[in-house]
């Protein structure tokens, strides 16, 4: 039986341990979702514990803080410590709080100390403009200049940034780095425990963005020795559109005074002494600003139940094998080059390798809209890419078959041609 055969797809799916946890999402009737490596779908769990969130707030109203199952008032240590396992940290080093961007403000306006000569902030010409716009205004705040000291290291080939580079441009005049663990168009993973380590013997503190690898990636940040990472939960870990994000700060950097101090990272057995003198509380859990939005929050508990599971170690198996299937099929059909155009930005090597797949193609926006009016759900990302994330717990080979036709019968039909071009504006 040959792998590129509708029956091989199905054999492997029936051979496939995880196939079962597809019944515990939401999925859109008719759909193949690709899309998960920007905004995970609703799962079964995750609607149940916004469900019990809401019954504890109409029963117990206030007293929810203390009496709910978890109490609010620990919500954030709570589900940090469910997550450390996810990225390999002992509990108290992670905290489920705030978003991406203002976690990552959190802890540059703590760490990032610009002095003397030493005042650059380092990242890639690759990075999520987000990141960048959160750099730039953290050099201005220390009164220094966003086009000189925020240094970007270049990319060879639009698609991947070389470690070596990154370690390279560690100058003495460096005082901090924000690295993403996987580059957000190409699927790159990067060595994180390289550049940790590259960090530490030249005293820059390393940021690392894993917006596209929690969940997706197991990741061991203590044993690594990572200084800090910063993570969403809406993509991979399925908590819902703008759920409560995560972060993580080694021990080594406990017991700092944070930037950015707010009423619920005090010490929560003092928190109610209603004090002015700053005590901080636990581990990350200082990191935190605000009162957590319980609802925003709530979900991503029970989605982390099928993380629990299914192991980060079977999921990554399975992530790497579909997206090893999903460019081994489109190459061997042929649909790299003429007449197709298609082309793979991923890397091949699995230690390289996040959890989704660049399909490349000079018609890429087209093309994306033309595989979502068939009912395949992608993610398009300019000027010529086309994400598909076959996320383990949702997606099975003959998903990625089908798509895979998909992508040929397009092209065979010219069917991309009656899409109009504009302002793509999928997240």
């Amino acid at each position: 039986m040959g792998m590129h055969t509708l029956a091989d797809a199905q054999a492997r799916d029936r051979a496939d341990a995880l196939r079962g946890y597809r019944d515990r999402f939401h999925v859109p009737e008719g759909q193949i979702y690709l899309d998960g490596n920007s905004l995970g779908l609703l799962t079964r769990d995750a609607a149940a514990e916004v469900q019990r969130a809401l019954l504890q707030w109409q029963t117990l109203g206030i007293g929810g803080w203390l009496d709910a199952d978890p109490p609010w008032f620990t919500l954030g240590e709570e589900l940090g410590a469910l997550v450390a396992p996810l990225v390999g940290a002992e509990p108290a080093s992670v905290v489920v709080t705030g978003s991406t961007t203002v976690n990552l403000h959190a802890l540059l306006a703590t760490f990032y100390r610009p002095e003397g000569s030493r005042r650059k902030i380092l990242a890639t010409a690759l990075d999520f403009p987000s990141d960048i716009y959160a750099l730039q205004s953290a050099v201005a705040l220390h009164g220094g200049d966003p086009a000189r000291d925020v240094v970007q290291v270049a990319s060879d080939d639009g698609r991947t940034v070389d470690e070596a580079a990154i370690i390279a441009a560690m100058t003495d005049e460096v005082a901090f780095a924000v690295v993403p663990s996987v580059m957000y168009r190409s699927g790159q993973l990067l060595d994180i425990a390289r550049l940790a380590a590259a960090g530490r013997e030249r005293g820059v503190p390393v940021l690392f963005d894993c917006a596209h690898s929690a969940g997706a990636v197991p990741h061991a940040f203590d044993a690594w020795g990572v200084d800090f990472a910063v993570w969403c939960s809406y993509k991979y870990l399925n908590a819902g559109p703008g759920a409560t994000a995560g972060m993580y700060v080694n021990r080594r950097h406990w017991g700092a005074t944070p930037g950015l101090a707010g009423w619920w990272g005090y010490d929560k057995d003092r928190q109610f002494d209603m004090v002015y003198e700053w005590r901080g509380g636990a581990g990350a859990g200082a990191w935190q600003i605000g009162t957590p939005p319980l609802l925003a929050t709530a979900p991503l508990r029970g989605s982390l139940r099928l993380f629990h599971e299914a192991g980060m170690t079977a999921l990554r198996e399975k992530s790497l094998a579909l997206t090893a299937y999903l460019m081994t099929l489109i190459e061997d059909l042929g649909l790299c080059g003429e007449p197709y155009g298609y082309s793979i930005g991923t890397p091949r090597e699995d230690a390289r390798r996040g959890g989704h797949v660049a399909v490349e193609h000079a018609d890429a926006a087209r093309i994306a809209k033309a595989l979502r009016a068939r009912g395949v759900i992608p993610d398009f990302r300019a000027p010529n890419v086309i994400r598909l994330a076959p996320v383990p717990l949702l997606i099975g080979y003959e998903d990625v078959w089908t798509t895979v036709q998909h992508l040929k019968a397009i092209i065979d039909g010219g069917e991309h041609l009656q899409f109009t071009i504009g302002r793509e504006r999928v997240a």
